[in-house]
Protein backbone atom coordinates (compact mmCIF):
# COMPACT_ATOMS: atom_id res chain seq x y z
CA UNK A 1 0.00 0.00 0.00
CA UNK A 2 3.01 2.27 0.86
CA UNK A 3 4.58 1.47 -2.12
CA UNK A 4 1.21 2.05 -3.85
CA UNK A 5 0.69 5.93 -2.49
CA UNK A 6 4.35 6.27 -3.31
CA UNK A 7 4.05 5.69 -6.98
CA UNK A 8 0.62 7.86 -7.24
CA UNK A 9 2.82 10.57 -5.30
CA UNK A 10 5.77 10.54 -8.14
CA UNK A 11 3.19 10.31 -11.08
CA UNK A 12 1.30 13.28 -9.89
CA UNK A 13 3.91 15.40 -9.59
CA UNK A 14 5.10 15.02 -13.58
CA UNK A 15 3.43 17.13 -16.20
CA UNK A 16 -0.52 18.38 -16.33
CA UNK A 17 -1.51 15.90 -18.92
CA UNK A 18 0.08 12.58 -17.60
CA UNK A 19 -1.00 11.76 -14.05
CA UNK A 20 -4.54 11.70 -15.06
CA UNK A 21 -3.62 8.82 -18.17
CA UNK A 22 -1.56 6.85 -15.17
CA UNK A 23 -4.25 6.95 -12.68
CA UNK A 24 -6.51 5.97 -14.79
CA UNK A 25 -4.82 2.95 -16.23
CA UNK A 26 -4.34 2.04 -12.70
CA UNK A 27 -8.00 2.16 -11.72
CA UNK A 28 -8.46 0.29 -14.99
CA UNK A 29 -6.46 -2.14 -14.46
CA UNK A 30 -7.63 -2.62 -10.39
CA UNK A 31 -11.05 -2.73 -11.03
CA UNK A 32 -10.81 -5.64 -13.96
CA UNK A 33 -8.44 -7.26 -12.20
CA UNK A 34 -11.53 -7.64 -9.00
CA UNK A 35 -13.54 -9.64 -11.23
CA UNK A 36 -14.56 -12.38 -11.03
CA UNK A 37 -13.39 -14.91 -14.17
CA UNK A 38 -16.65 -17.27 -13.61
CA UNK A 39 -19.52 -18.27 -11.60
CA UNK A 40 -21.42 -21.14 -11.31
CA UNK A 41 -25.35 -20.73 -11.47
CA UNK A 42 -28.30 -23.10 -10.99
CA UNK A 43 -30.51 -23.00 -13.91
CA UNK A 44 -34.28 -24.34 -14.67
CA UNK A 45 -34.58 -28.56 -14.72
CA UNK A 46 -35.66 -29.51 -18.22
CA UNK A 47 -38.60 -31.60 -18.53
CA UNK A 48 -37.92 -34.45 -20.36
CA UNK A 49 -39.94 -37.11 -22.83
CA UNK A 50 -38.17 -40.82 -23.40
CA UNK A 51 -34.71 -39.35 -22.04
CA UNK A 52 -32.84 -41.59 -18.98
CA UNK A 53 -30.72 -38.22 -18.42
CA UNK A 54 -31.35 -34.74 -18.50
CA UNK A 55 -29.10 -31.41 -19.22
CA UNK A 56 -27.43 -30.22 -16.31
CA UNK A 57 -29.51 -27.90 -13.66
CA UNK A 58 -26.21 -26.08 -13.17
CA UNK A 59 -24.38 -23.78 -15.40
CA UNK A 60 -20.67 -22.02 -15.00
CA UNK A 61 -20.25 -18.53 -16.65
CA UNK A 62 -17.32 -17.11 -17.52
CA UNK A 63 -16.26 -13.21 -17.47
CA UNK A 64 -16.08 -13.29 -21.37
CA UNK A 65 -18.94 -15.12 -22.33
CA UNK A 66 -20.91 -12.86 -20.35
CA UNK A 67 -19.57 -10.12 -21.84
CA UNK A 68 -20.64 -11.61 -25.06
CA UNK A 69 -23.92 -12.65 -24.30
CA UNK A 70 -24.42 -9.67 -23.12
CA UNK A 71 -23.39 -7.54 -26.32
CA UNK A 72 -25.24 -9.53 -28.83
CA UNK A 73 -28.84 -9.82 -26.97
CA UNK A 74 -28.32 -6.16 -26.51
CA UNK A 75 -27.49 -5.87 -30.28
CA UNK A 76 -30.77 -7.64 -31.44
CA UNK A 77 -32.98 -6.15 -28.68
CA UNK A 78 -32.02 -2.23 -30.14
CA UNK A 79 -31.71 -3.65 -33.67
CA UNK A 80 -35.60 -4.73 -33.38
CA UNK A 81 -36.64 -1.65 -31.58
CA UNK A 82 -35.01 0.66 -34.57
CA UNK A 83 -36.88 -2.05 -37.19
CA UNK A 84 -39.92 -0.82 -35.41
CA UNK A 85 -39.24 2.88 -35.58
CA UNK A 86 -38.22 2.59 -39.14
CA UNK A 87 -41.11 0.47 -40.02
CA UNK A 88 -43.47 3.21 -38.22
CA UNK A 89 -41.50 5.80 -40.42
CA UNK A 90 -42.82 3.27 -43.75
CA UNK A 91 -39.26 3.30 -44.92
CA UNK A 92 -38.98 -0.83 -44.16
CA UNK A 93 -42.25 -2.02 -45.67
CA UNK A 94 -44.11 -5.23 -46.07
CA UNK A 95 -43.87 -8.30 -43.30
CA UNK A 96 -41.89 -7.54 -40.34
CA UNK A 97 -41.49 -9.92 -37.52
CA UNK A 98 -39.58 -9.08 -34.65
CA UNK A 99 -37.28 -11.21 -32.15
CA UNK A 100 -37.30 -9.20 -28.89
CA UNK A 101 -37.69 -10.59 -25.88
CA UNK A 102 -36.48 -13.76 -27.23
CA UNK A 103 -33.13 -13.20 -27.95
CA UNK A 104 -32.09 -15.12 -25.22
CA UNK A 105 -32.85 -18.58 -27.58
CA UNK A 106 -30.64 -17.52 -30.38
CA UNK A 107 -27.78 -16.23 -28.40
CA UNK A 108 -27.92 -19.76 -26.27
CA UNK A 109 -27.97 -21.94 -29.03
CA UNK A 110 -25.18 -20.59 -31.44
CA UNK A 111 -23.08 -20.72 -27.90
CA UNK A 112 -23.48 -24.54 -28.03
CA UNK A 113 -22.97 -25.52 -31.96
CA UNK A 114 -20.51 -25.25 -34.29
CA UNK A 115 -19.85 -22.82 -37.15
CA UNK A 116 -20.09 -25.51 -39.18
CA UNK A 117 -23.32 -26.81 -37.85
CA UNK A 118 -26.60 -25.91 -39.58
CA UNK A 119 -29.26 -23.95 -38.96
CA UNK A 120 -33.10 -23.61 -40.91
CA UNK A 121 -35.87 -20.81 -39.12
CA UNK A 122 -39.07 -19.34 -40.00
CA UNK A 123 -39.97 -15.61 -40.93
CA UNK A 124 -38.98 -14.38 -37.28
CA UNK A 125 -35.10 -14.50 -38.35
CA UNK A 126 -33.37 -10.90 -37.58
CA UNK A 127 -32.05 -12.52 -34.34
CA UNK A 128 -30.60 -15.76 -35.86
CA UNK A 129 -29.10 -14.07 -38.94
CA UNK A 130 -27.47 -11.87 -36.93
CA UNK A 131 -25.71 -14.85 -34.64
CA UNK A 132 -24.61 -16.27 -37.72
CA UNK A 133 -22.67 -14.04 -38.68
CA UNK A 134 -24.56 -11.17 -41.06
CA UNK A 135 -23.65 -7.25 -39.62
CA UNK A 136 -26.47 -5.02 -38.11
CA UNK A 137 -25.60 -3.03 -41.30
CA UNK A 138 -26.48 -5.85 -43.50
CA UNK A 139 -29.32 -6.85 -41.96
CA UNK A 140 -31.35 -3.22 -41.73
CA UNK A 141 -30.34 -2.53 -45.20
CA UNK A 142 -32.14 -5.90 -46.29
CA UNK A 143 -34.80 -4.66 -44.76
CA UNK A 144 -35.21 -1.53 -46.25
CA UNK A 145 -34.74 -2.92 -49.53
CA UNK A 146 -31.07 -1.79 -50.13
CA UNK A 147 -27.99 -3.19 -52.57
CA UNK A 148 -25.78 -3.69 -49.69
CA UNK A 149 -28.17 -6.06 -47.54
CA UNK A 150 -27.41 -9.24 -46.67
CA UNK A 151 -29.93 -10.35 -50.07
CA UNK A 152 -28.84 -7.47 -51.52
CA UNK A 153 -32.10 -6.00 -51.10
CA UNK A 154 -34.50 -8.77 -52.91
CA UNK A 155 -35.43 -10.95 -49.77
CA UNK A 156 -36.80 -8.30 -47.16
CA UNK A 157 -37.67 -9.67 -43.54
CA UNK A 158 -38.58 -12.87 -44.40
CA UNK A 159 -35.44 -13.75 -46.23
CA UNK A 160 -32.06 -13.48 -45.04
CA UNK A 161 -29.39 -15.99 -45.76
CA UNK A 162 -25.61 -16.42 -44.80
CA UNK A 163 -23.06 -19.99 -44.36
CA UNK A 164 -24.62 -22.56 -42.87
CA UNK A 165 -27.89 -20.67 -42.48
CA UNK A 166 -31.20 -20.90 -44.88
CA UNK A 167 -33.08 -18.41 -43.93
CA UNK A 168 -35.80 -16.91 -42.86
CA UNK A 169 -38.90 -19.23 -45.07
CA UNK A 170 -42.30 -17.40 -45.34
CA UNK A 171 -44.43 -21.01 -45.52
CA UNK A 172 -45.58 -21.73 -42.25
CA UNK A 173 -43.66 -24.91 -41.19
CA UNK A 174 -42.44 -25.42 -44.77
CA UNK A 175 -38.69 -25.13 -43.24
CA UNK A 176 -38.68 -27.78 -40.97
CA UNK A 177 -38.76 -30.63 -44.04
CA UNK A 178 -35.78 -28.61 -45.18
CA UNK A 179 -33.70 -28.89 -42.24
CA UNK A 180 -34.45 -32.72 -42.38
CA UNK A 181 -33.19 -32.83 -45.52
CA UNK A 182 -29.90 -30.55 -44.89
CA UNK A 183 -29.73 -33.15 -41.58
CA UNK A 184 -29.59 -36.21 -44.31
CA UNK A 185 -27.01 -34.18 -46.36
CA UNK A 186 -24.48 -34.12 -43.10
CA UNK A 187 -25.06 -37.71 -42.47
CA UNK A 188 -24.86 -38.69 -46.05
CA UNK A 189 -21.10 -36.93 -46.61
CA UNK A 190 -20.28 -38.14 -43.03
CA UNK A 191 -19.57 -35.14 -41.85
CA UNK A 192 -19.55 -34.59 -37.83
CA UNK A 193 -22.59 -32.11 -38.73
CA UNK A 194 -26.07 -31.61 -37.17
CA UNK A 195 -29.17 -29.15 -38.29
CA UNK A 196 -31.12 -27.60 -35.96
CA UNK A 197 -34.42 -26.99 -37.71
CA UNK A 198 -37.06 -23.80 -35.87
CA UNK A 199 -40.60 -23.99 -35.72
CA UNK A 200 -43.06 -21.69 -33.85
CA UNK A 201 -46.22 -23.21 -31.57
CA UNK A 202 -48.63 -21.82 -35.02
CA UNK A 203 -46.63 -24.30 -36.94
CA UNK A 204 -46.47 -27.21 -34.41
CA UNK A 205 -49.88 -28.52 -35.70
CA UNK A 206 -48.82 -28.57 -39.18
CA UNK A 207 -49.04 -32.28 -40.92
CA UNK A 208 -45.36 -31.86 -42.77
CA UNK A 209 -43.92 -31.40 -39.29
CA UNK A 210 -45.17 -34.78 -38.14
CA UNK A 211 -43.99 -36.68 -41.39
CA UNK A 212 -41.15 -35.37 -40.59
CA UNK A 213 -40.45 -36.55 -37.59
CA UNK A 214 -41.20 -40.11 -38.97
CA UNK A 215 -38.73 -39.79 -41.67
CA UNK A 216 -36.03 -38.40 -39.32
CA UNK A 217 -36.70 -41.20 -36.79
CA UNK A 218 -36.63 -43.68 -39.31
CA UNK A 219 -33.55 -42.20 -40.94
CA UNK A 220 -31.74 -41.14 -37.67
CA UNK A 221 -30.84 -38.16 -38.71
CA UNK A 222 -28.63 -35.69 -36.92
CA UNK A 223 -31.33 -33.15 -36.77
CA UNK A 224 -32.67 -31.21 -33.54
CA UNK A 225 -36.68 -30.16 -33.92
CA UNK A 226 -36.58 -26.77 -32.34
CA UNK A 227 -40.70 -25.13 -30.90
CA UNK A 228 -39.90 -21.84 -29.88
CA UNK A 229 -43.23 -21.34 -27.56
CA UNK A 230 -43.70 -18.02 -27.03
CA UNK A 231 -47.16 -18.15 -26.21
CA UNK A 232 -49.29 -17.20 -29.50
CA UNK A 233 -49.26 -18.23 -32.60
CA UNK A 234 -50.24 -15.15 -34.84
CA UNK A 235 -53.41 -13.94 -32.41
CA UNK A 236 -54.33 -17.63 -30.59
CA UNK A 237 -52.98 -18.48 -27.52
CA UNK A 238 -51.56 -21.86 -27.41
CA UNK A 239 -54.28 -23.19 -25.18
CA UNK A 240 -57.14 -22.28 -27.78
CA UNK A 241 -54.67 -23.79 -30.44
CA UNK A 242 -53.58 -26.94 -29.42
CA UNK A 243 -55.21 -29.81 -27.78
CA UNK A 244 -51.96 -30.34 -26.56
CA UNK A 245 -49.74 -28.07 -25.36
CA UNK A 246 -46.33 -30.32 -24.38
CA UNK A 247 -45.06 -29.70 -27.67
CA UNK A 248 -41.95 -31.45 -26.33
CA UNK A 249 -44.14 -34.66 -26.56
CA UNK A 250 -45.30 -34.11 -29.80
CA UNK A 251 -42.41 -36.33 -31.65
CA UNK A 252 -43.75 -39.48 -29.74
CA UNK A 253 -41.39 -42.06 -30.81
CA UNK A 254 -38.57 -38.96 -30.43
CA UNK A 255 -37.40 -37.85 -27.00
CA UNK A 256 -37.89 -34.30 -25.91
CA UNK A 257 -37.13 -31.40 -23.91
CA UNK A 258 -39.00 -28.88 -22.06
CA UNK A 259 -36.46 -25.58 -21.55
CA UNK A 260 -36.74 -21.94 -20.00
CA UNK A 261 -35.77 -19.86 -23.30
CA UNK A 262 -35.77 -16.85 -21.56
CA UNK A 263 -32.68 -17.72 -19.80
CA UNK A 264 -29.22 -17.77 -21.76
CA UNK A 265 -27.63 -20.45 -19.90
CA UNK A 266 -30.47 -22.77 -19.89
CA UNK A 267 -30.90 -22.58 -23.76
CA UNK A 268 -27.20 -23.12 -24.20
CA UNK A 269 -26.82 -26.05 -21.59
CA UNK A 270 -29.92 -27.50 -23.20
CA UNK A 271 -28.41 -27.17 -26.61
CA UNK A 272 -25.52 -28.60 -25.70
CA UNK A 273 -27.23 -31.98 -24.44
CA UNK A 274 -29.35 -31.87 -27.70
CA UNK A 275 -26.54 -31.52 -30.31
CA UNK A 276 -24.45 -34.67 -28.44
CA UNK A 277 -27.35 -36.69 -28.58
CA UNK A 278 -27.85 -35.98 -32.60
CA UNK A 279 -23.60 -36.07 -32.92
CA UNK A 280 -24.01 -40.02 -30.70
CA UNK A 281 -25.90 -41.31 -33.65
CA UNK A 282 -28.87 -41.73 -31.47
CA UNK A 283 -31.56 -39.79 -33.95
CA UNK A 284 -33.49 -36.56 -33.99
CA UNK A 285 -34.08 -34.56 -30.60
CA UNK A 286 -37.14 -32.21 -29.82
CA UNK A 287 -36.75 -28.97 -27.80
CA UNK A 288 -39.68 -26.97 -26.72
CA UNK A 289 -38.31 -23.06 -25.55
CA UNK A 290 -40.56 -21.73 -23.41
CA UNK A 291 -40.47 -17.76 -24.46
CA UNK A 292 -41.95 -14.50 -25.36
CA UNK A 293 -42.30 -12.24 -27.36
CA UNK A 294 -42.56 -8.48 -26.61
CA UNK A 295 -44.33 -7.05 -30.25
CA UNK A 296 -47.07 -8.49 -32.10
CA UNK A 297 -46.75 -11.44 -34.39
CA UNK A 298 -46.04 -8.74 -36.83
CA UNK A 299 -46.06 -5.03 -37.17
CA UNK A 300 -49.60 -5.11 -38.49
CA UNK A 301 -50.28 -6.88 -34.98
CA UNK A 302 -50.51 -3.97 -32.06
CA UNK A 303 -50.24 -7.72 -29.86
CA UNK A 304 -53.11 -6.46 -27.59
CA UNK A 305 -56.31 -7.47 -28.71
CA UNK A 306 -55.46 -11.61 -27.36
CA UNK A 307 -53.06 -10.56 -24.45
CA UNK A 308 -53.39 -7.29 -21.78
CA UNK A 309 -50.39 -5.13 -21.42
CA UNK A 310 -50.26 -5.94 -17.52
CA UNK A 311 -49.34 -9.32 -19.64
CA UNK A 312 -46.66 -8.20 -21.24
CA UNK A 313 -45.13 -5.77 -18.78
CA UNK A 314 -44.94 -8.47 -16.11
CA UNK A 315 -42.95 -11.08 -18.54
CA UNK A 316 -40.26 -7.72 -19.35
CA UNK A 317 -40.52 -7.07 -15.30
CA UNK A 318 -39.71 -10.61 -13.75
CA UNK A 319 -38.73 -12.87 -16.69
CA UNK A 320 -36.38 -10.84 -19.81
CA UNK A 321 -33.44 -12.50 -20.37
CA UNK A 322 -30.85 -9.50 -20.83
CA UNK A 323 -32.19 -8.60 -17.19
CA UNK A 324 -31.76 -11.95 -15.73
CA UNK A 325 -28.03 -12.17 -17.14
CA UNK A 326 -27.16 -8.65 -16.46
CA UNK A 327 -27.95 -9.29 -12.74
CA UNK A 328 -26.66 -12.56 -12.57
CA UNK A 329 -23.19 -10.38 -13.65
CA UNK A 330 -23.61 -7.75 -11.38
CA UNK A 331 -24.54 -10.20 -8.55
CA UNK A 332 -21.51 -12.46 -8.91
CA UNK A 333 -18.79 -9.86 -9.64
CA UNK A 334 -18.52 -10.59 -13.50
CA UNK A 335 -18.90 -7.20 -14.53
CA UNK A 336 -20.62 -3.49 -13.09
CA UNK A 337 -22.93 -1.40 -13.93
CA UNK A 338 -20.29 1.21 -15.92
CA UNK A 339 -18.75 -1.49 -17.77
CA UNK A 340 -21.96 -2.70 -19.15
CA UNK A 341 -23.24 0.67 -19.75
CA UNK A 342 -20.48 1.31 -22.01
CA UNK A 343 -21.51 -2.17 -23.64
CA UNK A 344 -25.24 -0.45 -24.03
CA UNK A 345 -23.71 2.75 -25.58
CA UNK A 346 -21.17 0.87 -28.15
CA UNK A 347 -24.45 -1.17 -29.38
CA UNK A 348 -26.60 2.29 -29.70
CA UNK A 349 -23.72 4.00 -31.73
CA UNK A 350 -23.52 0.92 -34.35
CA UNK A 351 -27.61 0.85 -34.42
CA UNK A 352 -27.66 4.37 -35.28
CA UNK A 353 -24.71 3.85 -38.07
CA UNK A 354 -26.16 0.68 -39.57
CA UNK A 355 -29.78 2.48 -39.38
CA UNK A 356 -27.74 5.68 -41.45
CA UNK A 357 -26.54 2.86 -44.06
CA UNK A 358 -29.64 1.90 -44.28
CA UNK A 359 -31.78 4.27 -45.47
CA UNK A 360 -28.96 6.03 -47.65
CA UNK A 361 -27.46 3.34 -49.61
CA UNK A 362 -29.30 2.62 -53.11
CA UNK A 363 -31.74 0.36 -53.94
CA UNK A 364 -30.83 -2.44 -56.20
CA UNK A 365 -31.43 -1.23 -60.07
CA UNK A 366 -33.94 -2.43 -61.72
CA UNK A 367 -31.67 -4.37 -64.63
CA UNK A 368 -30.66 -6.79 -61.70
CA UNK A 369 -34.29 -8.45 -61.28
CA UNK A 370 -32.98 -11.30 -62.62
CA UNK A 371 -29.98 -11.99 -61.08
CA UNK A 372 -28.98 -14.59 -58.89
CA UNK A 373 -32.01 -17.29 -59.92
CA UNK A 374 -29.39 -19.83 -59.92
CA UNK A 375 -26.14 -20.06 -57.94
CA UNK A 376 -23.74 -21.07 -60.69
CA UNK A 377 -25.22 -21.06 -64.69
CA UNK A 378 -24.10 -19.37 -67.64
CA UNK A 379 -26.04 -16.14 -68.12
CA UNK A 380 -29.70 -16.20 -69.61
CA UNK A 381 -32.67 -13.68 -70.59
CA UNK A 382 -35.66 -13.63 -68.30
CA UNK A 383 -38.67 -12.76 -69.36
CA UNK A 384 -40.62 -9.73 -68.05
CA UNK A 385 -44.07 -8.59 -67.27
CA UNK A 386 -45.26 -9.40 -70.95
CA UNK A 387 -43.46 -10.64 -74.28
CA UNK A 388 -41.19 -7.64 -75.02
CA UNK A 389 -39.62 -6.73 -71.56
CA UNK A 390 -36.39 -9.19 -70.90
CA UNK A 391 -34.12 -8.93 -68.37
CA UNK A 392 -30.82 -10.73 -67.95
CA UNK A 393 -30.07 -13.40 -65.59
CA UNK A 394 -26.59 -13.11 -63.73
CA UNK A 395 -25.35 -16.09 -61.28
Amino acid sequence: MQKMLSLLSRVLQGPAHKPVTAVRVMVASRNYADFASEATFDIKKCDVHRLDEAPPTQAVLTREQGLQYYRTMQTIRRMELKSDQLYKQKIIRGFCHLYDGQEACCVGMEASINPTDHLITAYRAHGYTYTRGVSVKEILAELTGRKGGCAKGKGGSMHMYAKNFYGGNGIVGAQVPLGAGIALACKYFGKDEICLALYGDGAANQGQIFETYNMAALWKLPCIFICENNRYGMGTSVERAAASTDYFKRGDYIPGLRVDGMDVLCVREATKFAADHCRSGKGPILMELQTYRYHGHSMSDPGVSYRTREEIQEVRSKSDPITLLKDRMLNNNLSNVEELKEIDVEVRKEIEEAAQFATTDPEPPLEELGYHIYRNEPTFDVRGANLWIKYKSVS
